[in-house]
């Protein structure tokens, strides 16, 4: 399965992985020899560490790099009244009276905490091609599902200020 996104996330992760590999490698490098040199490796403990960095920036250099490889690319298609990738769509919950504004983002750049929700989870494919007055039902663990109605859709853009997620 490819990871849909979009030119903007694409560009993004060219972006960090040129940091990745030109100012955050270099020191980590030098640090695991630095460390190195300090002699018995079986009871280094700062090796281990500078290891253990270099290893997680290797790590999410492959990750970015696999994630353009695999990737689908896709175009955002707006219409009007109509809630598309990138839009901040507020809905009311039915049950609780909770009213909340969330933009819908690509599986990349999700960050529920922030309100950036994926076009993937349970909620953004609901919300998606809804309307304002649409009524959508979401179905939760163990029966704890509620509707809610949508209120409003503001039209939103892949200007790239929303941060690509780590892991």
């Amino acid at each position: 399965m490819y990871d849909e996104l979009t030119e903007v996330d694409i560009r993004k992760m060219q972006e960090e992985l040129h940091y990745r590999y030109t100012v955050v490698a270099p020191p980590l490098d030098a640090e695991v020899a630095r460390t190195r040199a300090y002699g018995d490796l079986s009871e280094n403990a700062e090796y281990k560490v500078a290891k253990q960095e270099r290893n997680k920036n290797r790590a999410r250099i492959r990750y970015l790099e696999n994630m353009i490889r695999t990737a689908k690319v896709v175009r955002v298609e707006e219409q009007e009244g109509v809630a598309c990738l990138f839009d901040h769509v507020t809905y009311r919950r039915e049950d609780t009276g909770e009213e909340r504004e969330v933009q819908i983002v690509t599986t990349l750049r999700q960050d529920p905490l922030k309100g950036y929700i994926s076009k993937e989870s349970p909620l953004g494919k609901a919300l998606l091609g809804s309307r304002v007055g649409d009524r959508i039902t979401l179905s939760g663990a163990a029966g704890r599902g509620y509707t809610a109605v949508i209120l409003a859709i503001r039209r939103g853009e892949d200007d790239g200020d929303i941060p690509i997620a780590s892991f």
